[in-house]
C-alpha cells in the first residue's frame, strides 16, 4: 500500500497551501495547461464516480513547475 500519484499531489497541495488557482499558475510556468475541473477530478476521493488518476507527466509537470515557483527560473548557462 504505497503512495499514489494522487496522494503525493494531494501532500504536497496541502504542505505549500496552494490554492486551485495556483496550481493551474505553477503548471502555466512550465506550459503545461490544467483547468480546475481537472484539478477537482484530481483531488476527489478513489470512490467517486468523476475520480481521476493523476497520470505520471501530469504530476511531473507540476514538480518541475513547483521548482521554479520557489527558486525562480533557471539562469541562462554560458
Amino acid at each position: 500500500m504505497g503512495l499514489t500519484n494522487n496522494d503525493i499531489f494531494k501532500k504536497l497541495r496541502v504542505a505549500h497551501k496552494l490554492r486551485d488557482t495556483d496550481i493551474i499558475e505553477i503548471c502555466n510556468l512550465v506550459d503545461f495547461k490544467v483547468t480546475k475541473a481537472e484539478l477537482g477530478a484530481i483531488f476527489r476521493k478513489e470512490d467517486h464516480p468523476k475520480y481521476v488518476e493523476c497520470g505520471d507527466q501530469f504530476l511531473r509537470n507540476f514538480l518541475n513547475g513547483l521548482v521554479i515557483h520557489l527558486r525562480g527560473p533557471m539562469p541562462p548557462k554560458k
